[in-house]
């Protein structure tokens, strides 16, 4: 009788801890660029350090990763507050950088959705150009580009088809710096072959991430959007509440992440993958250790 009762307080105890670790597994996401790799697979290797579970899901486009969050079906990715101010909110007033995450914050908030600490790392859409062709043609602002552009220069843009259709993309970028590129001038590829054509004299001018290796490594030269009409797009960790609440020290592990980032840190991670040519997993688990976070 003794040993039957043991043996069910055995099997009780198995499925409790079982029941503990399903409550412990997070689903991380990722967009299909190399930050969102490294981030993904950064947080993947942090939460399984710190006692987690790990589903880790990147490599998906901005829209169908935030509809997945909001289904429940990924837990927590590194979104960029411009993005979800303009792409998912489409709120259209200018803001600051501070103003932004604390609008984001509350709107997202009423979709289940916590912003945590944003990080220093500001990945704004850039447009870069070769420094010796922007040197030779006095581009030096996007608008000194409209101007060339308007007194008939027929310079080949490349970028990415995401771009290409967002509220915060080509089309009204051209209207706020009234010039139009026009449509036998842009062409559009994947994200990591824009860095290659502009090296290569593909395109004259290409859509950057501000935060990529490559502008140093290929001598790119970013030009100045002196008229702001790219909000700020601060990395930040966004995490479903119904996750959070259940494991709240996640807050403290993600923050602690989230503070060693900035624009050089994450500009030397990216080249390492780009440029040195070194995998995801292993510049990841560099930095965590490098920084003792793991």
């Amino acid at each position: 009788m003794m040993k039957n009762i043991l043996a069910g307080l055995a099997a009780a105890a198995f499925a409790v801890g079982l029941g503990s670790a399903d409550a412990q597994t997070v689903v991380v996401g990722g967009k299909n660029f190399t930050e969102q790799q490294i981030m993904a697979e950064m947080t993947s290797q942090l939460l399984t350090a710190k006692g987690f579970t790990v589903d880790k899901r990147a490599g998906l486009g901005t829209a169908p990763l935030r509809q997945a969050q909001e289904a429940g079906q990924i837990d927590v990715y590194w979104e960029y507050t411009g993005t979800s101010l303009i792409t998912f909110n489409k709120v259209t007033d200018k803001l600051d950088a501070d103003a932004t995450y604390k609008k984001v914050k509350e709107l997202d908030a009423a979709k289940g959705l916590v912003w945590l600490t944003p990080s220093k790392a500001n990945n704004t859409y850039a447009l870069a150009m070769r420094k010796s062709d922007a040197a030779a043609k006095s581009v030096v602002t996007l608008s000194d580009l409209a101007a060339k552009v308007k007194g008939g220069a027929a310079l080949k843009f490349g970028c990415n088809s995401e771009f290409y259709g967002r509220p915060d993309g080509l089309a009204p970028l051209e209207k706020t710096y009234g010039f139009d590129f026009g449509r036998d001038n842009v062409v559009r590829m994947d994200t990591g072959l824009v860095y290659q054509a502009l090296r290569d004299s593909q395109v004259e001018v290409g859509l950057v991430f501000a935060t990529d290796g490559r502008i140093p490594a290929f001598d790119f030269v970013v030009l100045k959007d002196d008229k702001g009409f790219f909000p700020a797009y601060a990395m930040t960790p966004v995490i479903r509440k119904e996750v959070l609440d259940k494991n709240p020290k996640l807050a403290d592990i993600l923050n602690a992440l989230s503070a060693k980032l900035d624009d050089a840190i994450m500009g030397k991670l990216n080249a390492s993958v780009d440029v040195d040519k070194k995998s995801v997993e292993e510049v990841a688990g560099g930095f965590l250790k490098q920084e003792k976070l793991i």
